[in-house]
């Protein structure tokens, strides 16, 4: 009687990724900078909102802030931190010519950049929901007065921003296994995310507005704010798995087409 095996071997590959991205160095150490620029943008940013509530300008004042709140915002850049995580999976090995060990190994191109992104992904989660727990830590004692953590609302926001950054995380790996080079897989998400998005929106017209709606980091957006228009935020979060789904095709494709 013959036994499938496909899912030790997934397995078997999943364990292997885990052991290499978690026995090198600059896994630790962008864990550790991603902590260092959330507490720090949230400190920064919870400041703001303290100040801006105190000042002589009634039309600054944002009232009472939730910590949830701050955490989302500056994720805006304390996501680069765990993009690079993410890209570092695949781009270091390519670096490095150790991708060939790699395929030795496991033959199978897909079951390789699937155990690669079940690896990153649970990662950068488990990530995120320290990046998001630090902080909220930061931001609500320095928001005082003027903010406030209630404790479902607070947990929810940072799910929210680890399911986020776990997504992102992903699209970085696909896109890191098509290109190959950090550096152009930093740029080229530099511009998805931040850049094109920002282009498009600009100008003020609608048409190019809902254009930059799809892109990942403003549907990532309106998934965590939670937003109504111009689509509810589970579609945000639709749109941005859509994006990571399809970049893993991509580095899949490229990992078949071309050698190691």
């Amino acid at each position: 009687m013959s036994t499938d095996t496909r899912p030790n071997l997934l397995r078997g590959a999943v364990a292997a990724e885990w052991t290499k991205l978690s026995s090198v160095r600059s896994t630790w150490w962008t864990a550790l900078s991603g902590v260092l620029l959330m507490a720090a943008s949230a400190g920064q940013l919870a400041i703001y909102a303290a100040n801006a509530n105190t000042n002589d300008d009634p039309a600054d004042d944002p009232g009472v802030v939730a910590a949830g709140s701050v955490v989302i915002d500056a994720v805006e850049l304390t996501q680069y931190a765990v993009l690079a995580l993410g890209l570092l999976a695949i781009t270091a090995e390519f670096t490095s010519g150790t991708i060939r060990t790699t395929l030795q190994c496991t033959p199978s191109r897909g079951r390789v950049l699937l155990a690669k992104a079940m690896v990153a992904g649970a990662v950068t989660f488990v990530l995120g929901l320290l990046l998001g727990g630090v902080g909220a830590l930061v931001a609500r004692p320095v928001l005082g007065e003027w903010g406030r953590a209630p404790a479902a609302d607070t947990i929810g926001d940072i799910v929210a921003v680890a399911t986020y950054l776990a997504l992102v995380g992903v699209l970085a790996l696909g896109l890191g296994a098509a290109l190959r080079s950090a550096v152009l897989t930093i740029i080229v998400l530099l511009a998805t995310l931040m850049i094109v998005p920002l282009s498009l929106q600009e100008p003020d017209i609608a048409v190019l507005n809902r254009i930059a709606d799809v892109f990942p980091g403003v549907a990532g957006g309106h998934f965590l704010a939670g937003d109504t228009d111009p689509y509810p935020g589970a579609v945000g979060l639709l749109l941005l798995a859509g994006w990571a789904g399809a970049a893993l095709l991509l580095g899949r494709a490229a990992l078949r087409r071309r050698d190691a």
